[in-house]
């Protein structure tokens, strides 16, 4: 019998195409503190719901899942055909898994007990993010959070196991449906990128490492809302046009998000007259984000505290949102200090 070592074939026919989103995962899982693969398969999971609801995005056009469903959901807004199908995929793969034992989404007004004993993850979940957009064709994306439960495996779930700050998240991601599905996640050890191949059906690792830069040009905020903001904002954003910086603002957070964490800049959700308490929910799309920022070197505030500081009281939770390069959401708190401290004198 002959036999020869393996030797890496360096031509043009064997081309590389990239390491793939399970095999990274698997690479990098003893750089998570709770190494038993448990949060490796939740993260599996996670990524098979985003490939069914990605086939639903693309062909939504065609197959008359488009549009509203005709009804509301506990924020008040109308659901999408599309919101109430990704939240059942995101719901059904969490719960086959059997990682998970609870589920906090921002289609259901209560907690999602998903009645699985053993799972040690809560998820928090905005299924499908700025999907207003849908029936427009622009980018549209899925938010995550996962906390480890605190209470006894087993035991009936508790508000201490959802209440949980941004601190205490173990890993957390977002999918963006655009002109590519990409999937970025951290546990807590950098932000890493997956761009979907549809040819293959795997995700493969094509933003590793991904730092953002630490200043901007590119301001996102809806400026429809610009006479109910505070003075301290409406003078920072005077000082962004004089300096003629890029106003972009899509209305799905998470490409705003995404394009300013490659790109540098700040997006913004301020408080307003209107929306006292701000309009993104804490729980499951603000945490996350910030997690994912400040991993890659960038800041998420509430234009005071930072966000992953904030103890949730409230399931719906929401909260202001300064989120970007470092230097800009420095300099657009200065800007709300100040005239906070004009404002007393």
């Amino acid at each position: 019998m002959k036999i020869k070592p393996y030797i890496h074939n360096q031509s043009s026919l064997a081309y590389s195409v990239g390491e793939t989103l399970d095999r990274f995962i698997k690479k990098k899982q003893d750089d998570f503190t709770y190494a038993s693969g448990e949060l490796s398969q939740l993260l599996r999971d996670i990524a098979l719901a985003t490939k069914i609801v990605n086939r639903e995005t693309n062909r939504a056009g065609l197959s008359n899942i488009g549009g509203a469903f005709g009804q509301t959901n506990v924020q008040g807004e109308e659901q999408q055909k599309l919101d109430v199908i990704a939240n059942i995929r995101f719901t059904r793969a969490l719960t086959k898994g059997g990682e998970v034992c609870a589920v906090v989404s921002e289609e259901d007004d209560e907690v999602i007990d998903l009645q699985n004993s053993s799972g040690k993850y809560v998820v928090a979940i905005d299924p499908l993010d700025g999907s207003s957009n849908i029936d427009v064709n622009i980018s549209i994306g899925t938010i995550f959070s996962i906390y480890r439960r605190v209470t006894p495996i087993g035991s009936p779930i508790q508000l201490e196991d959802i209440m949980q700050p941004g601190n205490k998240q173990v890993a957390a991601g977002y999918v963006l449906y655009g002109s590519s599905t990409m999937l970025v996640y951290t546990t807590g050890c950098g932000v890493n990128g997956f761009t979907y191949e549809q040819s293959l059906g795997e995700f493969f690792l094509s933003h590793p490492d991904m730092i953002g830069p630490e200043d901007g040009k590119v301001y996102s905020i809806n400026e429809g809302g610009y006479n109910q903001f505070d003075q301290g904002l409406k003078n920072y954003l005077k000082v962004c046009k004089e300096r003629e910086y890029s106003a972009r603002y899509i209305g799905s957070l998470v490409a705003d998000f995404h394009r300013n964490l490659l790109k540098g800049g700040i997006y913004i959700y301020p408080s307003n007259n209107k929306n006292p308490q701000g309009k993104l929910r804490l729980l499951y799309e603000a945490n996350a984000l910030a997690f994912i920022a400040e991993q890659a070197g960038s800041l998420a505030t509430d234009g005071v505290n930072r966000i992953l500081d904030i103890q949730p009281t409230s399931l719906h939770q929401r909260t202001p949102l300064y989120i970007g390069s470092k230097v800009m959401v420095e300099e657009a708190m200065s800007f709300l200090a100040k005239e906070k401290l004009t404002s007393k004198l």
